[in-house]
């Protein structure tokens, strides 16, 4: 479940980058988040963690890759109101309705199929409170270009309806499929993901 980028976070020390993901900007737009508990499931080196702790929330951020915490731990030293957790977000303790919010953000994709990511998504939906928010992002099946920046790497990208259909009943305040051009810095080969973004609140 570690979508293959091991290999990245040990060729760089920030794989990712420092700036959070844009979902995650916009949910501070949309509301102030001091004080809320937030469980970033998936926090690779913890951009998006660190963005949040850093406006005031309490972050449990759990990442399976053992090298994304240690570098993690590295880039944001001076980060407080984190606490960084090596886990599976299938197999960790979580109790229900414990969030305000919660940040899968390049996590559901890594999941061996799709009823594991409809499994996962629906355990953290019953770990969020009512009112509360997600931010999803993850790998569709309209196009990926893998060969060559990915070798090795099948992530599970089922239809962009399956995460729509996933948060009915949700109130939908922010849902996209658009694709993403990126360069990683242990390769620098271009390359297209088509990309489910979505931010919902419970009801």
């Amino acid at each position: 479940m570690d979508g293959g980028y091991d290999s990245g976070y040990a060729a760089c020390p920030c794989f990712w980058g420092r700036e959070p993901g844009s979902l995650v900007k916009k949910l501070v737009e949309l509301r102030a988040v001091r004080g809320l508990e937030v469980l970033d499931a998936g926090c690779g080196e913890g951009k998006n963690a660190a963005f949040l702790a850093r406006h005031g929330a309490q972050v449990r951020a759990v990442e399976v890759s053992q090298r994304a915490l240690d570098n993690a731990r590295t880039a944001w030293r001076d980060t407080a109101n984190i606490r960084w957790e090596l886990g599976d977000a299938r197999t960790i303790a979580v109790a229900p309705h414990s969030y305000d919010i919660v940040i899968a953000y390049g996590l559901l994709h890594c999941l061996p199929g799709s009823e594991e990511i409809l499994a996962l998504i629906a355990r953290l939906q019953a770990a969020t409170r009512n009112g509360g928010l997600h931010v999803i992002c993850a790998f569709n099946g309209r196009r990926q270009e893998l060969a060559q920046a990915h070798p090795g790497f099948n992530p599970c990208t089922p239809g962009h309806r399956l995460y729509v259909d996933a948060y009915r009943g949700w109130e939908m305040i922010e849902v996209s499929d658009s694709d993403l051009v990126e360069t990683h810095p242990h390769n620098n080969v271009q390359h297209t993901h088509s990309m489910t973004r979505l931010i919902a609140r419970k009801g």
